[in-house]
């Protein structure tokens, strides 16, 4: 096969969990681009639907569908449906994340409860279903957007002189413990030829952002600037499609160098 080729997500059917906030849509852009049937699905179904119909436009194949990843019943179906309409799952791409502790390390243990709920049992949920259809396939790649929080703690630094603050432990909690259970799923489909990676992305800087943080941040990083919306588009397609059909099991920063001073 042609390496140029070898990228391309024609004729390949792809799931992403969320889709209408900051990464989903680069990523979902990325699927669709690329040449993947690809379905977006979350609980703000009229949010993704409006991503959806701008992709439509320019003639790519992007579908919003219900789910809530808290429910079995929601992901079993959601896994079912697409796979009797499209006929196979060959990537998914756990994206959604529920930001329930809005006052961070003061927040209750029943907002904590409810972000491992949605985050960690959810993701669990999400991945059996869809690995379900690949397992029979004998194929698929699942990747798993997790964060370089997950990987380090907290720089008080990037905070100095804002109001801004990053005690989130349940963030931090369920994205570093995506990265070693991308690690197991890696072992448990491998036999199946499914391929299990996550994506560690930094951050992404946003309008909103105090500029005082984003140039904490920024001094913080090798390249010395914050994510762009398209940023992840590249490492997406690249373990999406038959490019990197020998590698599973990893955890790729995309943080400009953040993580590795």
């Amino acid at each position: 096969m042609n390496v140029i080729e070898a990228f391309s997500l024609k004729g390949k059917v792809a799931l992403l969990t969320g889709g209408a906030g900051l990464y989903g849509q680069q990523i979902v852009a990325a699927l669709a681009e690329a040449g993947a049937d690809t379905y977006i699905a979350s609980r703000h179904v009229e949010a993704l639907e409006a991503v959806a119909a701008e992709h439509r436009k320019k003639g790519e194949k992007v579908t919003a569908l219900q789910l809530d990843q808290g429910d079995e019943a929601s992901v079993e179906r959601l896994c079912k449906d697409i796979a009797k309409q499209a006929g196979r799952i060959d990537v998914l791409v756990n994206n959604a994340v529920a930001r329930t502790m809005k006052n961070g390390w003061d927040d209750t243990p029943a907002s904590f409860d409810e972000s491992m709920h949605v985050n960690a049992t959810g993701l669990f949920m999400i991945t059996r279903a869809a690995g379900k259809v690949m397992e029979q396939q004998k194929s698929g790649s699942i990747i798993n957007i997790g964060s370089m929080m997950g990987m380090v703690g907290v720089e008080n630094l990037n905070y100095r002189g804002t109001s801004m603050h990053g005690w989130y432990p349940d963030y931090f909690f369920h994205k570093g413990g995506m990265i070693n259970f991308t690690r197991f799923c890696a072992s448990y489909f491998g036999r199946f030829n499914v391929r299990v990676n996550c994506v560690s992305p930094g951050g992404l800087q946003t309008p909103q952002h105090d500029p005082v943080f984003v140039k904490n941040y920024s001094e913080r990083t090798q390249l010395g600037r914050m994510a762009n919306s398209t940023d992840l588009k590249g490492v997406i397609v690249f373990l999406a499609s038959d490019a990197s059909a020998y590698i599973t099991g990893t955890n790729i920063p995309v943080d400009g160098g953040y993580t590795a001073k």
